[in-house]
């Protein structure tokens, strides 16, 4: 009976700051910009993806957004469409193609909790691969000038990180409050600068950032972690909460305005 009740908690906690996202799946269905989901296919992978477009006359540069451990919510759809508004292609696989069950993703698993389970279980060979072949496919597009820079959030903010280790033709990767390697091997791959967004109140993350940024210094990689004041881990999704702490939304804010202009400079 203790079991049921601490699964059910969990289940609610993950509903709360994962899944109730109403909010957010209103400005993707209002946005007036081009959204698709497409498959990326490579081996014997499908991998789903969404797809939002800016509305511009040139050819874009593009984002490549990496999910939480919540995987592809309707957040993660805002976001894109958020980034398109500022002029990039935004695309963001679900890592949890074909791992549900019946092969499906994200939204065909039965509860929050089994999303996170399933996320912490994803092989690492693979989701390279998977970002990879996305990567490839975003780069490829007619409306794509072949610039590209990865962002991720919480688990996929790790991800990021790693990713700039897998990819030598990022022109940036942006780390919402993720890990970063810890071999030096690794971090010696890394081609691109580094951004990190980080909350005052993550310790968990936060106890990593001395190592990685003394790494990152010793093999002559480009780091520039900032530490948003008042901030909660997920501050990105949950100061755009409209039930969202003050602190929360601030930080929101001041990363925004940091981060539409890293793009600016890196990408163009």
């Amino acid at each position: 009976m203790q079991r049921f009740l601490y699964l059910a908690l969990i289940s609610l906690f993950l509903m709360n700051v994962g899944y109730a996202q109403d909010w957010a799946r209103e400005r993707v269905d209002k946005s007036p910009r081009h959204t698709e989901w497409v498959d990326v296919k490579h081996g014997n992978r499908t991998v789903k993806a969404f797809v939002v477009y800016p509305e511009r006359s040139d050819k874009a540069p593009a984002v490549l957004v990496i999910h939480e451990i919540y995987g592809l919510t309707d957040w993660i759809r805002s976001l894109c469409d958020q980034l398109a508004e500022a002029g990039y292609i935004a695309i963001a696989p679900d890592l949890l193609s074909g791992m549900a069950p019946g092969g499906g993703r994200t939204s065909d698993f039965e509860s929050p909790s089994k999303v996170v389970e399933a996320i912490s279980s994803l092989p690492p060979d693979q989701i390279t691969a998977d970002l990879n072949a996305v990567a490839d496919y975003v780069k490829s597009l007619p409306a794509c000038n072949g610039k590209i820079a990865v962002a991720g959030y919480c688990w996929g903010g790790t991800q990021s990180f790693r990713f700039a280790t897998n990819r030598s033709d990022l022109s940036a990767a942006f780390v919402f409050y993720g890990t970063g390697p810890t071999d030096a091997e690794s971090i010696r791959r890394i081609n691109c600068p580094v951004y990190g967004f980080y909350a005052e109140n993550d310790a968990r993350v936060n106890a990593t950032l001395e190592a990685t940024s003394r790494m990152m210094k010793e093999q002559g990689k480009a780091f520039e972690p900032v530490t948003y004041s008042g901030a909660g881990h997920g501050f990105m999704r949950a100061g755009e909460d409209p039930n969202g702490s003050e602190g929360n939304k601030k930080a929101r804010e001041e990363a925004w305005a940091r981060w539409r202009q890293l793009l600016r400079t890196v990408l163009g």
